[in-house]
């Protein structure tokens, strides 16, 4: 319940505005709310009196960066974040969108495979490897691993899932779920589509 959650906040940020990740689940409520700017206030006024004390900062802002569109700071903020945690498989999948997002997908490859070696079987981070090979115009091998990942999303549970998003509502963990399937489907669509057009060509 987030506005609850907001008024205990606002209530605690009354009393001491400085209390450790205060800050921080101030920013994540503005971004969850759709306010990006105010987001970054408050997670730039966290990471400024805790730096690197709380690292999972960083990851927010690079969260809040990217929906911002700001993809090159986000990268910045996600690798940072990564350099204190850097087998999070989440952290790595978040990282490689952005770098897709900007342009680099031959980093977010050697991002991805870097995830899957510690989590062969992890359905994010072989979608999004999927993605970045087909941005580079590697089809087959994009095909395979997207395939690969659907087979993966049909064995998450609601439990994985929730522990993949700890900060979402548990209700929407069918929905979840159900979006996971639906985007592995989708480009397996798009990488046979684009296999058939290069067989023609």
């Amino acid at each position: 319940d987030i506005k609850i959650a907001e008024y205990f906040f606002e209530k605690a940020n009354r009393f001491d505005p400085e209390y450790p990740y205060l800050q921080h689940q101030r920013a994540r409520i503005a971004f969850l709310n759709g306010d990006f700017k105010t987001a970054m206030l408050r997670i730039d006024q966290e990471i400024e009196m805790y730096g690197a004390e709380h690292p999972n900062s960083y990851y927010v802002r690079g969260l809040i960066e990217g929906f911002a569109s700001d993809y090159q700071n986000a990268a910045l903020d996600y690798a940072r974040y990564l350099s204190s945690d850097p087998t999070n498989w989440a952290a790595i999948n978040d990282y490689a969108w952005v770098l897709l997002k900007d342009g680099r997908a031959r980093e977010a490859i050697v991002a991805t495979a870097r995830g899957l070696s510690f989590f062969p079987d992890n359905p994010w981070l072989l979608n999004t490897n999927a993605i970045a090979l087909y941005e580079i115009e590697l089809v087959e091998p994009a095909l395979e691993q997207a395939r690969k990942a659907e087979t993966a999303a049909h064995d998450v549970s609601e439990y994985d899932w929730l522990m993949a998003y700890p900060g979402n509502e548990p209700r929407s963990a069918g929905s979840g779920i159900a979006t996971l399937h639906k985007s592995t489907h989708d480009n397996i669509h798009t990488l046979e589509l684009a296999l058939q057009k290069k067989s023609i060509q």
